[in-house]
């Protein structure tokens, strides 16, 4: 039998409440709580990170599309869907989705308010999937082959406001030229939390806009683009409006909403340093464990060396029932931390004020290769540590260590 494993593993079948039992279980409990805080935090970065992307990603795409004009208003100028830059586009492999989409200022009036807004305009191609996310009330637009539909979907905000509910009529208003106006009904109440959307936006038949503003089928307002590689946004930005007519100007979601990503930055950045705060105090007490261990244990090892053990035999015996530690503290804290997860992503105990944070309940990334990288990391980390006793073992002289009181 391996002579340091057999005296490790006599070291911890010792009963009694030592007190190297005590240090060892708070030392697997640091660990734990370490590995735990760490799975837990990135979890909810992520899952926060995620969330807010998702609800301004399901509202204006990745990149959107427009004609290029002097228009400053909150009306889009017609765009053909029959253009070869759309239909090549379309046929992208970088391409997840891409649907064309109208926007236009209107007026809604009930009996007794009036509130302006932007009609924004759907059709069947539109990704109603991300959008039912946050659907709180009612259903999508149904639309109508023969003609237009005439209904809308309006914001938590605006139901507030004008005090509507779904299955409400109300009057909408255009002011052009001429002046129009249609009867529209409330079928669905969306809520992202997120006022840039929920204090402008209504959703509609885009064969509403586009009869409103006497254009043919083929006309709409600009395309929304969906990619399905985000992280490389910057490089298909470029090459998208390298390939883009000469009058068109394309907006990417990371300028549009630079201040979601300015603050997902610094927080990525404060997440960064209190995570290595715990690493680090989890691996000060891993070591000042294992030191604690061997100083109680001097004797012995005076006379493991007395009897002609090496300084690296010694060592080994100590790494050894570190790794058992090491081992427990990681399981445990893996355990711990995803059931935490796991109970909040279903049953949402943690709330929040969605006017505040932008979603009602603390968000739980699932991220299953990024917590092995954090186990690896941390392993790995840890076994390299308990390399750092060697030096005070080498240090220990026989005679001194058996007389060491």
């Amino acid at each position: 039998m391996n002579f340091s494993l057999f005296i490790a593993k006599r070291i911890r079948s010792q009963k009694g409440s030592s007190f190297s039992k005590v240090i060892t279980r708070i030392a697997i409990g640091s660990i734990a709580l370490g590995i735990a805080a760490l799975i837990i935090s990135m979890a909810i970065f992520e899952g926060f990170k995620q969330t807010i992307l998702d609800k301004i990603v399901s509202q204006t795409g990745h990149i959107q599309i427009l004609k290029f004009d002097m228009n400053n208003s909150f009306e889009t100028s017609p765009l053909s869907t029959q253009r070869d830059f759309y239909e090549n586009l379309k046929k992208q492999d970088y391409i997840s989705h891409i649907h064309p989409y109208t926007q236009k200022p209107v007026l809604l009036r009930t009996d007794e308010d009036l509130m302006g807004l932007v009609l924004k305009g759907v059709d069947k191609q539109y990704d109603t999937v991300s959008f039912k996310k946050n659907l709180v009330e009612g259903r999508f637009i149904t639309f109508d082959t023969s003609s237009y539909s005439k209904e809308i979907i309006i914001s938590q905000d605006t139901k507030d406001k004008l005090r509507l509910k779904v299955g409400d009529d109300l009057l909408a208003f255009f002011l052009q030229d001429p002046p129009r106006q249609r009867k529209l009904e409330v079928v669905g109440i969306y809520q992202t939390g997120i006022e840039d959307f929920d204090e402008r936006l209504v959703y509609c038949d885009q064969g509403l806009l586009q009869r409103l503003n006497d254009w043919g089928d083929t006309l709409v307002g600009g395309y929304e683009v969906f990619l399905k590689d985000f992280d490389n946004i910057d490089t298909l930005y470029d090459e998208i409006e390298a390939n883009s007519d000469y009058d068109m100007y394309l907006q990417k979601v990371t300028n549009t909403f630079a201040h979601f990503f300015e603050w997902f930055s610094m927080v990525n950045k404060n997440v960064t340093i209190f995570l290595s705060v715990i690493l680090f105090v989890a691996l000060f007490n891993v070591v000042s464990v294992l030191l604690i261990l061997i100083t109680e244990r001097v004797t012995m090892i005076g006379m493991l060396k007395a009897l002609g053990a090496t300084s690296s035999q010694i060592l080994k015996i100590f790494f050894q029932n570190g790794l058992v530690i090491l081992w427990k503290g990681i399981l445990i804290g893996n355990i711990i931390g995803i059931l935490f997860c796991l109970i909040q992503d279903t049953f949402k105990i943690i709330p929040l004020d969605i006017e505040t944070y932008y979603m009602s309940s603390v968000p739980i990334s699932w991220n299953i290769p990024l917590i092995l990288m954090l186990n690896i990391g941390i392993i790995a980390l840890v076994i390299f540590i308990l390399w750092i006793p060697s030096i005070f073992i080498s240090r220990i002289k026989p005679i001194r260590a058996i007389r060491f009181d």
